[in-house]
């Protein structure tokens, strides 16, 4: 099975943070801007949380407060699950799946190294599931093929 860093040297290392003293609009307006649908929060080169559409969703419209108004750092999901380069995909499926979260930053000796989605493990599982009925194909066909009359 495929690692987490088979997939970030596919995709790339990339990530964008915020910082928790920003508003939740400046975190919006990122997500919006990178089409994203969360960010890490990083506060002195260490995570401390991640802010999704979901926290704005649940914690902000829902009690009617005002994203320009509001500091992220105050409803930022605080518990952060992580996974390291060389955790596999499964794991990282495991996690999301427990947790009901979306995305994963990856650190590597308390340093960040990027962050996988959702989206990067479904395409992980389906690259894999495709090379192994590719694989069973040309083994099945190769079969057939060398004992034919």
């Amino acid at each position: 099975m495929s690692k987490v860093k088979e997939v970030l040297d596919k995709k790339g290392n990339q990530y964008f943070y915020v910082k928790p003293d920003h508003t939740v609009y400046e975190a919006l307006q990122m997500m919006a801007e990178k089409d994203i649908g969360s960010v890490m929060v990083i506060d002195n080169h260490k995570l401390v949380g991640m802010f999704t559409e979901r926290d704005y969703a649940r914690k902000i419209v829902l009690h009617g407060l005002a994203s320009k108004n509001t500091r992220v750092g105050d409803f930022m999901t605080k518990e952060v699950f992580s996974v390291h380069s060389s955790s596999s995909i499964n794991d990282c499926m495991a996690i999301m799946t427990s947790q009901h979260i979306r995305h994963l930053p990856v650190v590597d000796d308390d340093q960040i190294v990027g962050l996988i989605s959702i989206g990067d493990v479904v395409n992980s599982v389906i690259q894999q599931q495709n090379i192994i009925i590719n694989d069973l194909e040309s083994y099945i066909y190769g079969y057939r093929g060398s004992h034919a009359k």
